[in-house]
């Protein structure tokens, strides 16, 4: 198989060449070259290898457009044959649709190159360094890990590649019952010392669940949410919280704080960190992105992410690809991660959080279930793990008038979606130290 860019793009031109004078040929690459090891009680149960090659294209003409997939094989004269079959489909189309009122793309010619070295280990090597540290703990698990590949062509001249390889490992060591911890490992170079280190961390989490599992009453408690609980409710926030769209038709549950009838702590600072995420610098419209986009600055409203469609029905800049953030980033503080405990003092320790949902949107209230390896606290030391609770709690209280401390430390926390293909979403997280967080049953 050829290069993946030098197919791509030489699929493209023969696609380009048919083109008649009055339209506009948009085309996107979307590839990876993975590997996906499962793992149960620390041994390997299913191991294996995707290759997939697909192609977006958006053809336009008069003020409409039609849009397709199709998966590719990398072989170019093929792949040309394949898809001019489909660009014949879109053209019929094209001839059937309304205009399109808000039909946005690139018409500028901004060409990009983005492409790291591959520095991922042999996975036979690093399942080998999994399987020895982990000897003894009833270890189940995800590694994904591979090449991901991006691209945009236009019929005006762009053109634009990417190329990132990325690990995720996603894992969690089972005690008994419901008692379990649960772990994320990504980056782009695979460090065992590391991986060792999170590893020796689950064994004294997992002697702490020996202890006896006790429920406690609901009430307010101070609480520690460690980076992935923070994750959690950021991620149901970002549904509607931080588009236009949702901002311009008054239906994000962020209405408060843009309208400035509500704050969050001036410690609070959160952006789409497009340079160090891992989705690439363009859209699939052909804009490149901004570094960084703030969303809220020192607890204010500071900007929202734009798409293309709400750049040209609100007369905006296109900012994000899709108006739900891919590379979110809450700022961190001054918290020393190993003071958590100490400052705590006496409270709750929340690993996770699952089954987050609103339950008042319009105060920006959020409800959802603690998980994984949750413990009180007293006097700076755990005590014992608590039982499964509810929490209900508004956004303006955890991250505003209840924020005590954000941790100096940032969890970099790669989405482990694998669905149609590897995610490219990523987010860094620091951990919260808040008063007076409310579990109600």
């Amino acid at each position: 198989m050829m290069d993946p860019r030098e197919t791509f793009f030489a699929t493209f031109e023969g696609l380009e060449n048919a083109l008649a004078a009055d339209e506009i040929l948009l085309c996107n690459f979307l590839g990876e070259q993975s590997d996906f090891i499962r793992l149960n009680n620390n041994a390997v149960v299913q191991a294996g290898h995707v290759r997939q090659l697909e192609l977006e294209f958006r053809l336009i003409r008069d003020h409409r457009s039609a849009n397709a997939i199709a998966t590719v094989s990398g072989m170019t004269d093929q792949d040309i044959q394949q898809c001019q079959t489909v660009l014949e489909s879109l053209r019929r189309q094209t001839k059937t649709i309304p205009e399109d009122p808000y039909l946005s793309f690139n018409r500028n010619v901004e060409n990009t190159d983005t492409t790291d070295d591959n520095r991922l280990l042999p996975p036979a090597q690093v399942i080998e360094g999994i399987v020895s540290e982990s000897q003894g703990l009833d270890l189940v698990g995800l590694y994904a890990a591979g090449r991901v590949y991006r691209g945009f062509a236009n019929s005006l001249g762009q053109r634009n590649w990417y190329a990132r390889s990325s690990f995720n490992f996603d894992w969690s060591c089972y005690r008994e019952a419901n008692k379990a911890v649960k772990n994320r490992y990504a980056g782009f170079c695979w460090e065992q010392d590391d991986f060792s280190s999170r590893t020796r961390t689950a064994r004294q989490t997992l002697q702490l669940l020996a202890k006896p599992q006790k429920t406690i009453p609901p009430g307010q408690y101070r609480v520690f949410l460690a980076a992935e609980a923070v994750q959690e409710i950021l991620g149901t926030v970002s549904w509607q919280g931080f588009g236009a769209k949702n901002l311009h038709t008054r239906q994000s549950p962020l209405l408060r704080l843009i309208e400035k009838t509500e704050s969050l702590s001036p410690s609070i600072s959160i952006c789409q960190n497009n340079r160090d995420g891992m989705a690439p610098d363009f859209t699939s419209s052909g804009f490149l992105k901004p570094p960084l986009v703030g969303l809220i600055k020192n607890g204010q409203h500071a900007g929202s992410l734009v798409n293309a469609r709400s750049a040209m029905e609100f007369g905006l800049q296109v900012n994000a690809e899709s108006e739900f953030p891919d590379s979110l980033e809450l700022g961190s503080g001054s918290l020393a991660t190993a003071d958590v405990l100490e400052t705590l003092d006496t409270g709750l320790y929340i690993s996770n959080l699952w089954y987050t949902n609103y339950s008042d949107p319009n105060d920006c209230r959020i409800t959802g279930m603690t998980r994984f390896a949750c413990f009180m606290v007293e006097n700076g030391k755990i005590v014992f793990p608590i039982s499964p609770m509810r929490f209900d709690e508004s956004l303006y209280r955890m991250f505003g008038e209840n924020l005590v401390a954000i941790t100096g430390e940032q969890q970099w926390i790669l989405s482990n979606d694998t669905y149609y293909r590897r995610s490219v979403s990523s987010a860094r997280m620091p951990g919260l130290l808040i008063d007076r967080f409310s579990l109600t049953l």
